[in-house]
């Protein structure tokens, strides 16, 4: 414990009297074990007997007591002049208010309030989007990888990795996209991140200057335009249709565009697929323009009807594409395990971008889940989870069928793990409204508001689904109905 002296008197009343404070302001609560004295010595660079006399005086005046064989502590009760202070760290200390100098992205983000965490509150069906569902994953199957890679590893393993990511675990990664999702790469060209989410904010410290121009899809993932914006960007919308993106839409308005981020194997949030001769289209506009596309596959491995068209990567030949997926909707969030796939030329100040960013990931996991790829597993619990979520997805069509009828309309059903629902005769403006009847009636719901970079015309709701039982689900859906009644009474 290192203490504030005040220079002034005898050795031990000054530290008497900073460890009297300590009691007094709390930061050393009643019952509290002090530091022994040859401790207390060290750390103060005092003599022993000049602590022990101090200990005396604590003591004496009632703020410590001695247990035999055990130490001095902190008394329970404080001596009678000693309750009318304010014991709370810093009391009676008078600060200056002062406003601190931000960044220009400190500024931007000053009173953001980011998180991805689940809420607090305790409800009988929470739809929330982007959850996969957790009973599905081969937990003791995962364990065992986990378990054997920390039995066996050695100082290297325990040693910072290098920032691009464990060399097994980027091959695993190279042979699975190229078999699953038509990408055209190898190991050299995959960077590990910590989710899709740093993906993005890599991809804006890479390429992004403050008041480039970047592309979003409208509507678009709140997440991606959060980013954009704190890195300085401009927006610039295009609309969105029943094939996705609408290529066609840019015009000499959407010129001068440095980065466009798309979803195309299921635009988040309408769900919707852009079909082969688009993703053409789309590569040859950012060929002409000059700009590169960040291609978010966050969970193209779900797709229930039709066959799954090649990414967007895989069409490209001028290396404008960089791919970016992640593991949190296919085995579990709190992996922190992503990927991204970049051009040649842009693997280097990738690399370097992330080694500034956080000196590299978490290695164990990296090692075990190359194993759980390469032992098959991986694949094994993609496909099942694929024909679990198309029978969940059944239910929640059903039950929407069943307690909405023709009041709502869906979108996005043959792909993904969320569905977009469409309130029909339901202003936008009460959107809120809804959500918070629908929290009253155990229901979590999640309005389209957020994704949208103007107010939206009409009412939507995101349904996630993967994460719930049947049961939940026909019950959700059921309770919502039940709200939506009441706002519409």
């Amino acid at each position: 414990m290192l203490l504030k002296l005040d220079g002034s008197g005898l050795l031990h009343l000054q530290l008497y009297r900073a460890l009297r404070a300590q009691v007094l302001g709390g930061r050393l609560h009643p019952g509290t074990r002090l530091p022994s004295t040859r401790v207390l010595a060290v750390d103060n660079g005092l003599s022993r007997n000049t602590v022990t006399l101090a200990f005396e005086q604590l003591i004496g005046e009632g703020y410590a007591s001695v247990r035999r064989g055990s130490g001095t502590y902190v008394t329970a009760h404080l001596p009678d002049e000693a309750t009318s202070v304010l014991r709370r760290p810093d009391a009676g200390l008078t600060r200056p208010a002062v406003r601190p100098r931000l960044s220009r992205f400190g500024e931007t983000i000053r009173d953001w309030r980011v998180s991805w965490a689940a809420r607090t509150a305790r409800l009988a069906c929470d739809f929330r989007y982007g959850r996969p569902a957790f009973r599905d994953f081969p937990h003791a199957t995962w364990r065992q990888h986990l378990a054997r890679r920390a039995r066996r590893a050695s100082a290297r393993d325990l040693d910072y990795g290098p920032p691009e990511g464990a060399p097994s675990l980027r091959e695993a990664i190279a042979d699975y996209l190229h078999r699953a999702r038509a990408v055209v790469c190898d190991a050299a060209r995959v960077v590990i991140v910590n989710g899709s989410q740093q993906a993005l904010d890599l991809t804006a410290r890479v390429l992004l200057d403050r008041g480039d121009r970047v592309l979003l899809e409208e509507m678009h993932y709140a997440g991606a335009r959060s980013v954009f914006l704190a890195a300085g960007a401009r927006i610039v919308t295009a609309p969105v249709d029943g094939d996705g993106l609408d290529v066609a839409a840019l015009g000499r308005r959407r010129r001068g565009i440095r980065l466009a981020y798309v979803t195309p194997s299921h635009q988040f949030p309408t769900g919707a697929i852009m079909p082969l001769s688009r993703r053409l289209d789309l590569l040859a506009w950012a060929a002409r323009e000059d700009a590169h596309v960040l291609e978010d596959d966050y969970d193209g491995e779900y797709r229930y009807v039709g066959r799954p068209l090649e990414s967007l990567q895989g069409l490209d030949r001028t290396g404008r594409v960089i791919y970016t997926g992640t593991f949190s909707k296919l085995m579990f969030p709190a992996l922190r395990l992503g990927y991204v796939v970049v051009p040649e030329a842009l693997v280097g100040p990738f690399v370097a971008a992330k080694a500034l960013a956080d000196t590299g990931g978490a290695s164990l996991e990296q090692l075990a889940l190359a194993d759980f790829i390469r032992a098959g597993h991986f694949e094994r619990h993609v496909r099942r989870s694929r024909a679990r979520n198309a029978a969940r997805r059944a239910v929640l069509l059903d039950a929407i069928a069943k307690h909405l009828g023709d009041r709502v309309e869906v979108a996005g059903v043959n792909a993904g793990i969320h569905v977009l629902l469409w309130v029909r005769r339901l202003p936008a403006k009460k959107l809120p409204a809804l959500v918070r009847r629908a929290e009253a009636a155990g229901v979590g719901v999640f309005p389209i508001t957020p994704h949208c970079a103007k107010p939206p015309d009409r009412a939507g709701v995101l349904l996630g689904y993967a994460s719930l039982t049947d049961a939940a689900i026909r019950d959700g859906i059921r309770r919502l109905a039940i709200a939506l009644d009441d706002l519409s009474a």
